[in-house]
């Protein structure tokens, strides 16, 4: 939960100053370069060493959630001609707009990605004998 936590920080960190310059409206950027920008420094940020961490439930829904806040940032409320008033895109609304991974399948794609890494590697290399470690166990007392 440590380096999830720093990680999480970073991104925060990155995020709030560009925030107010680019992602609040005020300067005239696209939503294309807008979503550019939260995939090349954001989405790097916030995946950084994603191989290697033990994800929970409460880790994915944080993870999911701060995503999620960033594309509402990005995509802007969206104006309802019907109900003739200003509508928050819905979940499934940012997912189809955005056409891309969720943060949790990038993380999964990356793991993935570093365990094809490990087999792959000869036998006496380091992460491959750890991969294939037998834990002796003991019983407590």
């Amino acid at each position: 939960m440590g380096q999830l936590s720093h990680v999480k920080v970073s991104s925060s960190q990155l995020y709030c100053p560009y925030t107010a310059a680019v992602f609040n409206g005020r300067v005239g950027i696209s939503k294309k370069l807008k979503l550019r920008l939260k995939n090349t420094i954001i989405d790097k940020t916030l995946t950084y060493a994603s191989e290697t961490w033990t994800l929970t439930k409460t880790d994915r829904k944080q993870l999911n959630i701060f995503e999620r806040k960033v594309y509402r940032r990005i995509l802007d409320p969206v104006y309802d001609n019907e109900k003739e008033n200003w509508k928050i895109l819905t979940n499934k609304e940012i997912y189809a707009s955005v056409k891309k991974p969720t943060v949790i399948e990038t993380i999964r794609l990356n793991r993935l990605r570093w365990f094809g890494h490990v087999q792959r590697m000869e036998g006496n290399r380091i992460p491959k004998r750890v991969l294939y470690m037998n834990l002796r166990t003991r019983l407590r007392g």
